[in-house]
């Protein structure tokens, strides 16, 4: 067995940690923003109403790229229908709508899903920042 006494000796002393200072501008604003947390938390009326205004953003934010992606994926059947010539197009051997509706979907969906997160990310970000200041 090793002897822990030995082993504190061996190891390096440690060095004294940076000064902080205090500033007591920095007091006030964690007092606001605790009581602007608290107000979210306790769901009182200012807190209702920043946590509704969040909601609203990201929902209409889902209705937006919702319908867009809506648009899109019925505009694509609705050309072939409309211009049959587009239908019997072929690229490389295979016709324009499979690779549209086969391969060329899934770009765009990832796209507006990566549109999506990052925007409601922000979102809720602008909301921590509000809350915060």
């Amino acid at each position: 067995m090793t002897d822990p006494l030995a082993m504190l000796q061996q190891t390096p002393q440690a060095k004294p940690g940076k000064r902080v200072r205090i500033v007591l501008a920095e007091q006030r604003r964690t007092r606001r923003v605790v009581r602007t947390l608290a107000e979210v938390e306790g769901q009182t009326g200012v807190g209702e109403v920043l946590v509704r205004q969040l909601i609203r953003a990201q929902l209409l934010l889902a209705l937006r790229l919702g319908l867009l992606t809506v648009a899109v994926l019925f505009a694509i059947p609705l050309a072939f229908a409309l211009v049959p010539s587009l239908g019997t197009a072929s690229i490389v051997g295979l016709r324009l709508p499979w690779l549209l509706l086969g391969l060329g979907v899934y770009p765009f969906l990832l796209a507006v899903a990566w549109s999506y997160n990052r925007t409601a990310e922000r979102n809720e970000q602008d909301f921590a920042e509000m809350v915060e200041s």
